[in-house]
């Protein structure tokens, strides 16, 4: 992940770190302030039952989603890790410090006005930061799951955009609206969030969260 941020042209200011546990002690081993969690999370039958339920509640009861949320869909297999990375940077790049030549810089100013669909067909076509997620994609990888297990590990963001966490899952058809949150309390509030992915799923232990903090 920090040989993927280096070669799209990121200045080191941001860093992503482990997020080593849920409690209070370990939160507190993280470098402040944190502009968005990654959650790598195994895709289950439970999870996609709940999934198809969160979607069709949100259809009936709808969600304030605020425009400025920078949102795409997931139209390549195994890109879910560069789409959590797009969708991390994308929502924060205010804060970020872009080299002059850089490839994620470019690709977010050309997409700024997309759909999350044109976003997504954007992405298929654009060479720069495809080369460097195939890359990068099998550095650090925890040890795949036998193939009669049929069990996929995905990758999702956690952003505050505008004082709301928002849940980016390019996967789902729309941002997921988890309330309110803060700079101050956006960590504790997203590893709530992870918490509920945990509980849905007691017996898996395939989860692992990621922060992009402060260097």
């Amino acid at each position: 992940v920090f040989q993927f941020l280096k070669q799209l042209g990121i200045h080191p200011d941001w860093q992503f770190v482990d997020v080593y546990g849920m409690e209070p002690e370990l939160l507190s081993m993280v470098p402040r302030p944190v502009c968005a969690v990654l959650l790598l999370f195994p895709i289950t039958e439970k999870y996609e039952t709940f999934r198809t339920e969160e979607e069709e509640r949100i259809k009936a009861k709808g969600q304030d989603v605020k425009s400025s949320v920078y949102f795409m869909k997931q139209t390549i297999n195994n890109a879910c890790g560069t789409i959590g990375l797009i969708h991390a940077i994308a929502n924060n790049r205010d804060k970020m410090n872009f080299e002059t030549n850089s490839s994620l810089k470019k690709f977010l100013e050309d997409s700024l006005s997309m759909t999350p669909e044109e976003r997504a067909k954007y992405l298929e076509t654009y060479e720069a930061i495809r080369v460097t997620h195939e890359s990068s994609a099998h550095e650090g990888q925890t040890e795949a799951p036998s193939i009669d297990e049929k069990v996929d590990l995905h990758f999702i963001a956690l952003v505050n955009v505008g004082g709301h966490l928002y849940e980016l899952d390019g996967r789902k058809p729309f941002p997921i609206n988890h309330g309110e949150t803060s700079d101050d309390s956006f960590l504790e509030d997203a590893i709530e969030v992870c918490k509920k992915f945990m509980e849905r799923d007691p017996e898996e232990l395939r989860f692992n969260a990621i922060a992009l903090s402060a260097a």
